[in-house]
């Protein structure tokens, strides 16, 4: 495929000039004679560089760059520039310009910048496609994760999918419960079929009652029309009982007798009414303390407890940080202005995200990705963009647990050294060149720290 190089000057004989020179290499040109008209070409054509002059009219060269940046974050320019403008090329180069160019310049000098240019901006792009790539590869529907306790979660979605076994699913609040139950049933027979979901917790026993089993006209106060429960609205799919753990116990027996003979009774009616149900249930409680403090039935339990799924919480997965940060980014990309998308995090921020305990789990990680992105105003999301409260917290907390009380101070630094380097490799995947850049050191130098402390 030929690469597209936007040529801009508001010298129309120079661009004409220059358009000529690279085509004779192979490029397809374009030109515009403003920076006004740049932008408009921009938003039209498929461009892999841009080469501009930094003295015009109207709009400049560096007020063009800040556009392009502002627009296309990744997207390569060259400056040209005469003697007396040097300052504001360096200034140029600063704002993200790939390099600067002084005229008058030789042709072949032109053309080898430009295959440079183009060369980084298609690494940039492969480097995006194969990130997508790597998330596709651990995800499951709209679940990510590549840590060994997630990929368990997806083999047993896989597992479970395509049978009617019951499921429990068992993870602290914020951790994607409804997601995998979701993730069950699409990727089981009934999916064509409604999944209907209720938060026990979130209405009083009464009223949860009649959500669950309908209820007959005149059964109560207020009852003046038939209404069928959930139950009867799931019939053929799925119902999605979250925080099971909150069932009353009068509802647990009814729960256990649909479970028994795959038949309800509403509210104040007499006739079993058949349904075809398969029953996820989900918890953040531990059922089995419930049981020995009398809150749950332990028949229940074990009808519920055909196959359990356990949800770790973020903090016992880090290495799947970095894959949530894309995703969101991706995610709320979307609803962003067009031309000022978000497309990386700072390393600082990734370290400060490792550090954090995320007591919210993936659901508060999501948050912050979502406020982040509604508030920054850069193409990077820096440490400034984060919630003071999040930011404070990492900054204040120092763990000393690990420390022995007789460690000296060469000694206690040395563990600090070898634990930020462990981090750093894990948070790389194990990619050298990436570890060093997030421990601010230069390769050779993280090479020889892991000869150092035999990490090798």
């Amino acid at each position: 495929m030929m690469e597209s190089i936007l040529v801009v000057d508001d010298e129309k004989n120079y661009t004409a000039v220059l358009s000529a020179v690279l085509e004779e290499d192979g490029f397809e040109t374009f030109m515009a004679n403003s920076g006004a008209q740049a932008l408009e070409v921009l938003g039209r054509e498929e461009i892999s560089l841009v080469i501009s002059d930094m003295k015009m009219p109207a709009m400049d060269g560096l007020v063009l760059l800040e556009k392009i940046k502002k627009r296309i974050p990744d997207m390569p320019v060259i400056i040209m520039t005469a003697h007396g403008t040097v300052d504001k090329a360096v200034e140029a180069m600063q704002k993200g310009a790939y390099t600067f160019i002084l005229k008058p310049f030789d042709n072949e000098r032109l053309v080898m910048y430009a295959h440079k240019a183009i060369e980084l901006h298609r690494l940039v792009k492969d480097n995006q496609r194969l990130q997508y790539e790597v998330e596709s590869q651990y995800s499951f529907d709209n679940i990510i994760g590549k840590s060994p306790s997630m990929q368990n979660v997806f083999k047993t979605i896989r597992k479970v999918g395509p049978s009617s076994a019951t499921v429990l699913i068992l993870g602290e609040s914020g951790t994607g419960k409804e997601l995998v139950a979701k993730s069950i049933h699409f990727n089981s027979p009934r999916r064509n079929k409604p999944i209907v979901a209720v938060n026990c917790a979130a209405l009083a026993e009464n009223l949860l009652e009649s959500e669950l089993f309908g209820h007959e006209k005149g059964a109560f106060t207020g009852a003046v029309a038939r209404k069928k429960g959930r139950f009867e609205l799931a019939d053929g799919g799925t119902i999605f009982l979250d925080e099971i753990g909150e069932l009353p116990p009068s509802l647990q027996v009814k729960l256990l007798r649909v479970l028994q003979e795959k038949t309800i009774e509403r509210v104040g009616g007499t006739l079993p009414i058949p349904v075809d149900i398969r029953i996820i249930a989900a918890t953040h409680r531990s059922l089995k303390q419930e049981i020995e403090e009398g809150r749950f039935r332990e028949d229940l339990f074990y009808r519920l407890n055909v196959v359990q799924i356990l949800l770790p919480q973020l903090k016992q997965r880090p290495e799947d940080i970095r894959l949530l940060i894309d995703h969101f980014l991706r995610k709320y990309n979307a609803e962003r202005p067009a031309g000022s998308p978000i497309t990386q995090v700072d390393p600082e921020v990734e370290r400060l995200f490792h550090d954090y305990h995320w007591p919210g789990n993936v659901r508060e990680l999501e948050n912050v990705i979502e406020r982040v992105m509604v508030l920054s105003s850069g193409p990077t999301v820096t440490v400034a963009d984060l919630p003071t409260e999040l930011r404070d917290h990492v900054r204040n907390t120092l763990h000393l647990e690990g420390i022995p009380a007789d460690a000296t101070l060469y000694e206690t630094l040395a563990m600090v050294e070898q634990k930020m380097i462990m981090r750093a490799m894990k948070m790389a995947g194990n990619i050298q060149t990436r570890a060093a850049e997030i421990l601010g050191i230069g390769k050779s130098g993280l090479n020889q720290k892991l000869k150092k402390f035999d990490l090798n």
